[in-house]
């Protein structure tokens, strides 16, 4: 089986030069770069099953790098780890809305980023074993698990890799109300620092793109959410 190949974007030489090491002593294949541009550049070219991407880089910066990828319709699947000095809740928060996959701030414990890692790697193939699941439709709404589909009234709607996940998990159980953390812990996994906000803000945004078939996620005061229940 070939190894997994996961691109670096960091400019800091030492912090990429750590992350290399420890991802490799896991049997992953690393690519290190220090700048945006080169980063967009080796992952349109090469295709890595994830990209571990710094915020603060020089030219473009990580957010530019995560919103260029989430936009291109051949990249954004693409797994995206960020890796960054900013650990404020509303940097974090951005991090999450534009798709990131994982947040994690420095400094850090290379245990922890390798189980990050694995755990990003862990749900994405669990996601191709499930391409086959069922076709959800409800009052208008289509989402297709093995395209990573949504559609409202026949139109499509793009969704980040993160509100696609929470809407299908919402979905696949009508009625049943899920915690902000029981949320957070089935996208990202336990380990991911968990905010009501971040939560919160992504419901906000789905809600927003979903359009005419809104209501069908309902806020269940003081517990979190659920997907409406057929009437």
């Amino acid at each position: 089986m070939a190894k997994q190949h996961i691109l670096v974007v960091e400019d800091e030489e030492d912090i990429r030069e750590l992350v290399r090491y420890h991802l490799e002593r896991e049997g992953y294949r690393i690519t290190g770069v220090a700048t945006g541009e080169e980063g967009l550049r080796i992952a349109r070219e090469r295709r890595p099953d994830l990209l571990i991407l710094d915020l603060m880089l020089p030219g473009i910066d990580g957010l530019d790098v995560c919103r260029s990828i989430r936009s291109d319709p051949e990249l954004s699947r693409m797994h995206v780890v960020m890796l960054t000095a900013k650990g404020e809740e509303p940097d974090i928060v951005a991090g999450l809305e534009l798709g990131a996959d994982d947040y994690i701030t420095k400094p850090f414990r290379p245990r922890v980023l390798v189980a990050r890692v694995k755990a990003v790697l862990r749900r994405a193939r669990g996601e191709e074993a499930n391409a086959g699941e069922r076709v959800i439709e409800r009052d208008g709404l289509t989402i297709h698990p093995g395209r990573h589909e949504v559609r409202v009234s026949g139109e499509p709607v793009e969704l980040t890799v993160t509100e696609f996940r929470i809407l299908h998990m919402l979905a696949k159980r009508p009625g049943w109300v899920f915690t902000r953390y029981q949320i957070v812990d089935s996208v990202r996994g336990e380990e991911h620092p968990v905010s009501d906000r971040s939560v919160d803000v992504q419901i906000v945004g789905l809600r927003k793109k979903l359009g005419a078939a809104a209501n069908l996620i309902e806020t269940v005061r003081g517990v979190g959410y659920r997907f409406r229940e057929s009437r």
